[in-house]
């Protein structure tokens, strides 16, 4: 029946889903009519609103540091150490049963760790099995497994990289005065958040498999969808040309790529002298994650050679993050976010209900606002000032939020686009089996949020 139901949503998707930035065109249309229709804005103020934060300065910034993290994860990612494990890692899988199940675990994996790492591995993960598989004569349905490489964005809010978490556990973020600070001891590594991310790292690979397609008439091969050029035996690019003389020299050096790593090292550690902990957002993940992939590439020139590939990987989050930023500050200047989250709080008839609908309501804004930092700017006040009224924990509060805020993404294509990008796949290839795991996820959350310890 599960598989059924995934080919009949994978069908469907591939017919009807719109290009991502066509999605974000639609859905501005859709918040716009929504806020003359459910407020009290006039159609020239809500269009102001949405001129106004199309390009703010602070969205602007979020959106390079978003970028930094897709490229450092890319440049990571594709370093020499990180390609080798993928090659050995890619030569397991016999069916695209065990490869599905394998590229959704180590996406899982890595989300937890940091959603940038997780795009790309996962991406490039799904990609060489499916090609490696191919040289092999064995037949895998390569849409499934592009979707398998997606799901560490279903699971990246619970982790280390999740804005929300990362956020309240500084002394000047935005619900300070309600919450104080919250520690990372008490949301992401809670037994609460410990348990969810186990039973979603083993269940959701679980789930994929049981979605295979088994009709070979289904079957959309690797060879249907990538160019011949894909097939050589490098995962990414070639070698870098080496020049002659002393430029070759310092491209090339180790020495350089080994003192501005020390300095980070140093710096890092100073940072933690003085501070008792480590820095842990989004800049020092980025700082982190570029320094580790400027060492794994040895050379300055290899590491900027990997930074210019995944620059391209770039280019939605360019072109549409402007598009959401307008869709936020349309929802929160017109009053549009606090109508949709008051009116789901209100309906709380306790704490467990309550956390329910925190994470419905984040689930339904992520779709409209598909930054997890953007959305907690608009969505954070309103929900812990609710649960400050009902006496509910702050931490399972914030944590229903990061659920709901992650889930929706099997079924907003906008961070898929980096994926898409390398993988050749379209939205729709991937999304009719991102929709049938979403659903599942939908009954799970409130229970495990109201009856886990």
């Amino acid at each position: 029946m599960l598989q059924e139901i995934g080919s009949k949503l994978s069908y469907w998707a591939q017919r009807n889903m719109p290009d991502p930035f066509l999605f974000s065109i639609l859905l501005t249309f859709l918040t716009l009519g929504l806020a003359v229709l459910l407020t009290e804005t006039s159609l020239l103020s809500v269009l102001n609103h949405w001129s106004s934060a199309f390009f703010s300065s602070g969205i602007l910034s979020f959106g390079m540091q978003m970028c930094l993290i897709l490229v450092t994860g890319f440049a990571l990612a594709t370093s020499p150490p990180i390609q080798f494990l993928l090659k050995k890692l890619s030569s397991i899988p016999k069916s695209t049963g065990s490869a599905t199940v394998l590229i959704s675990a180590v996406s899982i994996f890595t989300g937890l760790i940091n959603w940038g790492l997780a795009i790309v591995v996962g991406a490039l993960l799904a990609r060489e099995v499916a090609i490696q598989a191919y040289k092999k004569g064995i037949v895998m349905h390569y849409p499934i497994l592009g979707a398998a490489g997606y799901m560490g964005l279903a699971v990246w809010h619970g982790g280390w990289s999740g804005s929300a978490l990362l956020a309240v556990s500084q002394a000047d973020h935005s619900v300070a005065e309600i919450t104080g600070v919250i520690a990372l001891e008490s949301t992401l590594f809670s037994g609460l958040n410990l348990i969810i991310s186990l039973l979603l790292l083993a269940g959701i690979p679980l789930l994929l498999k049981a979605l295979v397609p088994t009709d070979e008439e289904k079957i959309i091969s690797v060879k249907d969808v990538l160019a011949e050029e894909h097939f050589q035996d490098r995962m990414v690019g070639n070698e870098p040309a080496r020049r002659e003389g002393l430029a070759g020299l310092l491209d090339n050096s180790f020495l350089i790529t080994f003192l501005i790593v020390g300095m980070a090292v140093a710096a890092t550690y100073s940072y933690y002298l003085e501070n008792s902990k480590l820095p842990l957002n989004l800049n020092w993940i980025n700082f982190l994650f570029l320094f580790c992939g400027l060492l794994f590439h040895r050379s300055p020139v290899a590491y900027s050679k990997a930074v210019s590939e995944a620059s391209s990987a770039c280019a939605g989050i360019i072109l549409q993050f402007p598009f959401y930023s307008g869709i936020m500050g349309l929802m929160k200047g017109s009053g549009l976010a606090s109508l949709f989250i008051s009116g789901l709080t209100s309906a709380s008839t306790g704490p467990g209900s309550f956390y329910c609908l925190v994470f419905l309501s984040a689930s339904l804004v992520n779709l409209f606002v598909p930054s997890g930092g953007g959305q907690w700017v608009i969505q954070g006040p309103i929900i812990m000032e609710a649960a400050q009224l009902l006496n509910a924990s702050y931490e399972r509060t914030l944590l229903a939020f990061c659920y709901g805020d992650q889930w929706t993404n099997l079924f907003q294509p906008f961070w898929a686009l980096a994926l898409l990008g390398i993988t050749g796949l379209r939205a729709a290839h991937i999304m009719g089996y991102c929709i049938a795991i979403m659903g599942v996820g939908i009954l799970f959350f409130p229970l495990a949020l109201i009856f886990l310890p």
